[in-house]
């Protein structure tokens, strides 16, 4: 084992040896580390078919822009700062495919979606957490994902979103609002009406 495998070694060490040292062993560590929860992150976020791919441009832009990186903050708030622009990037180029500035790239077809049961224990499948996030304006969503699934406070999702906290915490009441509408409509099979937001 490396010394920058070493499990006592934090994060943000890690990351100040990439940026000062471009110490590949550290960044192969936050890697390892980081990967699956960024990759649910993305599925989360809506991402069909190419999270891997966005989870790897997400470590490629943080090696490329280490000098960045100040340690103050949690590494894991600087990597969300990268992966939402990331999202964001993708999320334009979509659009601007779907204007039709951009050839768009065939997709696979019934192209596998990670599974992860232990982030949804308390939901029988997983399809249906998937499928109730989906149901939720990209603002929303950001904020149950970060909050509720990476478990971060309400100030971090604010710093990491680029929102004061008041907001956050408007946007996740509004977000449980509209999970539990849907969910209610989901059980008695017919929508309600009227209850439009």
């Amino acid at each position: 084992m490396t010394r920058a495998a070493d499990p006592a070694i934090s994060d943000e060490e890690l990351m100040v040896r990439v940026r000062e040292q471009n110490d590949q062993d550290a960044f192969a560590v936050l890697v390892s580390r980081h990967q699956q929860n960024l990759l649910n992150y993305f599925v989360r976020s809506g991402v069909q078919y190419d999270g891997e791919d966005l989870v790897q441009q997400t470590f490629l832009r943080i090696f490329r822009y280490r000098n960045r990186y100040v340690p103050s903050a949690k590494f894991t708030t600087f990597l969300l700062l990268v992966a939402r622009q990331v999202w964001l990037d993708e999320l334009r180029k979509r659009k601007r495919r779907e204007r039709g500035e951009v050839p768009m790239p065939e997709e696979p077809v019934d192209a596998p979606v990670q599974q992860d049961v232990s982030d949804t224990q308390h939901v029988e499948n997983r399809q249906d957490v998937l499928r109730l996030l989906e149901t939720l304006p990209d603002g929303l969503r950001q904020v149950i994902v970060l909050g509720v699934f990476e478990e971060r406070p309400y100030a971090e999702i604010g710093r990491i979103l680029g929102i004061p906290e008041g907001t956050v915490k408007s946007r996740m009441f509004h977000a449980l609002a509209r999970m539990r509408e849907f969910l209610q409509n989901d059980e008695s099979g017919s929508p309600m009406k009227g209850k439009e937001k």
